[in-house]
């Protein structure tokens, strides 16, 4: 392939992730704006936050089929129209036209991420993939980055959140332009042009296959889809994404007092994921794909342990009632509120504990005793000796766990932009026979959604079930079982063509360094393996 469309294909690839990035970023700085001026309630917001979401879900469910009969190239441009669309939907000005927009931008999302990894991994030398196919996660950091900055520039500017939702449209549209310069990805055009190896162009005949393929023993496909459904669902499930949601407060407990220094504080640590993020991709084709995820995975858990271990006696850990009352009925005769930074509710989570802090000083006022008249006797001090003053400074060790947690948090964000990040998306377009490589990605994602909906919509029962140190301990397990899943089942794909991945993986020959294992049998669901010669 000539440099020039291998460039051309990175740059499509992070343009996509980009725009991915942004969409996903912008709503938190967006949603401050169209609560006020649409006089949103808790559950409207909650619902156009996760628009998004369910987009997302229904393209994974539609997406796997169109990329596989329609070509990636087309499902590419389809996303960026889609996308285009949507943008414009967001600004008519009424609050289902937000709701029907972010739907659509997420299902173009969706289509475009998909279509793009399996492009780019298709259209690559082996030495380059993991570079090149990654740059879609760098694009998505950068994104989410961008996002951040956007939403501080025009945090104070009147109708700002047109603007932020408006800036999207800017990539898209060099994405659109550039793709039409690309090759066609349909099979036939890519083998005709010899831009692609040789299992893509002997899969041009095997459209016969269907969606149960993904459950069969032939080929060892049942094997590859537990493994791509271990890559997603650990992904989700050892917390990211409703860490970054709880970030704000965090960073909130350890001195980000005002709101510029909370969001400043937020850029920094989008900056953090960025860098990590590119690291990743140099190594992902030198150190391999298995020693990121399992380091990551590795680092991760002890993170997120520790955290939950000095968290426990954090004012954060207390339990909260997930529903809350109306805060708008009859309180105009109480005292105000106390004050509270408005960084910290950037995100339905934090909203949602917004909220409920301004009840618990409701319901501690109303219990407070009537001032009684001037003529009336004072009332009885107190039996209980006085509480510490609330303005007291926190103490030395306070301030030391707080910064470890900080830091904890950080190693997180790092561990997962090195491992989990990049290497899932990576892997998915290795793992999967190219007749089906969409429908399999499709389907995988389609669960990456679902749970990541799942954890959004559960997570402040699961604090009001556990506390917020259970919850981290929690998540910390949840990545020891991941590295222990990934050393046992993942095979390494470093340096390899698509080819001779997929002929490891249909003889049930797992690759890891210098050494080949076979599966020689499954007893319930853990596979028993036997070392065989690299010449067998």
């Amino acid at each position: 392939m000539g440099s020039s469309v291998l460039l051309l294909a990175g740059l499509v690839s992070t343009l996509g992730g980009l725009v991915f990035g942004y969409e996903l970023g912008i709503i938190s700085g967006a949603l401050l704006q169209l609560k006020a001026e649409f006089r949103l309630s808790c559950v409207q917001q909650e619902a156009l936050v996760s628009s998004l979401l369910v987009g997302a879900l229904l393209a994974s469910v539609v997406g796997g089929w169109l990329i596989d009969h329609r070509g990636r190239r087309t499902s590419i441009l389809l996303g960026n129209v889609l996308l285009l669309t949507g943008s414009m939907v967001l600004l008519v000005g009424s609050y289902w036209a937000l709701v029907v927009g972010r739907m659509t931008v997420g299902f173009a999302m969706c289509i475009s991420s998909m279509s793009c990894c399996i492009y780019v991994s298709e259209m690559v030398t082996p030495d380059r993939r993991g570079l090149l196919v990654t740059l879609y996660e760098a694009g998505i950091t950068v994104g989410i980055l961008a996002a951040y900055a956007m939403n501080y520039i025009l945090s104070d500017s009147s109708g700002g959140w047109r603007w932020m939702f408006g800036f999207a449209v800017v990539p898209t549209v060099i994405q659109l332009l550039s793709i039409w310069f690309l090759p066609s990805s349909t099979e036939e055009s890519l083998c005709q042009r010899d831009l692609v190896s040789s299992d893509v162009c002997s899969s041009v005949d095997n459209r016969k296959y269907n969606s149960v393929y993904l459950f069969q023993r032939k080929d060892n496909m049942r094997t590859r889809t537990v493994i791509g459904l271990g890559l997603v669902l650990f992904q989700q499930f050892t917390g990211q994404p409703t860490v970054l949601l709880y970030a704000s407060t965090i960073l909130h407990s350890v001195g980000f007092q005002s709101d510029a220094s909370a969001v400043l504080a937020s850029v920094g640590l989008g900056s953090v994921k960025v860098i990590v993020t590119l690291t990743s991709m140099v190594f992902s084709d030198r150190v391999g794909r298995r020693p990121l995820l399992i380091s990551g995975c590795s680092v991760m858990a002890l993170c997120l342990i520790t955290i939950g271990l000095l968290s426990g006696p954090s004012s954060m850990n207390a339990e909260r009632a997930c529903s809350s009352e109306d805060f708008s009925v009859n309180r105009t005769d109480l005292p105000p509120l106390p004050v509270v930074n408005q960084s910290a509710v950037d995100s339905p989570l934090d909203r949602r504990l917004f909220n409920n802090t301004q009840d618990e000083a409701v319901d501690e006022v109303r219990q407070k005793p009537a001032v009684s008249p001037p003529d009336s006797p004072p009332a009885s001090p107190p039996a209980s000796p006085p509480a510490s003053p609330p303005d007291s400074p926190p103490s030395v060790l306070g301030s030391v766990v707080n910064w470890i947690i900080l830091v904890c948090l950080m190693a997180v964000v790092s561990a997962y932009s090195a491992g989990f990040g990049p290497m899932t998306w990576l892997l998915l377009t290795e793992i999967f026979p190219a007749a089906i490589r969409g429908r399999a990605f499709a389907f995988t994602n389609c669960f990456n959604w679902a749970a990541n909906l799942l954890l959004t919509f559960t997570f402040l029962n699961f604090i009001d079930a556990v506390g917020l140190s259970g919850v981290f301990l929690v998540y910390g397990m949840t990545s020891v079982a991941a590295a222990v899943f990934f050393y046992v089942m993942l095979p390494e794909t470093k340096g390899k063509t698509l080819e001779e991945i997929d002929k490891e993986l249909r003889s049930n020959k797992f690759y890891r360094g210098e050494e080949c294992y076979r599966i020689i049998s499954w007893r319930n669901t853990s596979p028993q393996y036997q070392r065989v010669s690299l010449s067998s």
